[in-house]
């Protein structure tokens, strides 16, 4: 069973619940049956939610008791989730104002993580359904292509460094 908190952040600092979904800047979700301890579930959504875009710097967080009332949670579960962060360097608490993404990192424009995205699903998840494979397998096989791809590019990386120093080596002979 998987429940879900859906808040806009607004620019303001306050935190809404909007009637459309279009409209939401974060979506906390925890999916109970993951295995993965709640925390480090809002932990990654909000990296993940900084690291697309979503979430920007100088946006705040929902409020731990919005959270907490919204996913039946207990508050201290929220609160390890934003110390964690905080140690990481993404959020900051301000006492009595509540907590902010401190934090900015490149992103892509909206309209390329869009079209990536419905490639994604039109194209590979869509192959993948034919073959009814269940989400634990899709997820499996993604994240090992995806650690393949990293590998390779770190190898390609490497090569192209050792090939420039060679270079500059037989220059200098």
């Amino acid at each position: 069973m998987c429940n879900y908190l859906a808040m806009k952040i607004d620019k303001q600092g306050q935190a809404v619940v909007p009637s459309d979904p279009s409209q939401l800047a974060i979506i906390f979700r925890l999916d109970r049956r993951s295995g993965v301890p709640t925390y480090l579930q809002l932990v990654h959504q909000v990296e993940h939610s900084v690291r697309l875009g979503y979430l920007n710097l100088g946006d705040q967080l929902p409020r731990v008791k919005d959270v907490v009332s919204s996913l039946t949670i207990n508050p201290n579960t929220v609160l390890k989730a934003y110390r964690c962060l905080e140690q990481k360097g993404l959020i900051s608490a301000r006492p009595g104002q509540g907590t902010f993404v401190s934090a900015s990192v490149k992103t892509i424009a909206a309209e390329d993580l869009d079209l990536l995205r419905q490639s994604l699903i039109t194209g590979w998840l869509q192959e993948a359904a034919a073959l009814a494979l269940d989400e634990e397998q899709t997820i499996g096989i993604f994240m090992s292509a995806l650690r393949d791809s990293f590998e390779v590019s770190s190898n390609s990386e490497e090569f192209r460094s050792r090939r420039a120093l060679d270079s500059k080596q037989k220059e200098v002979s």
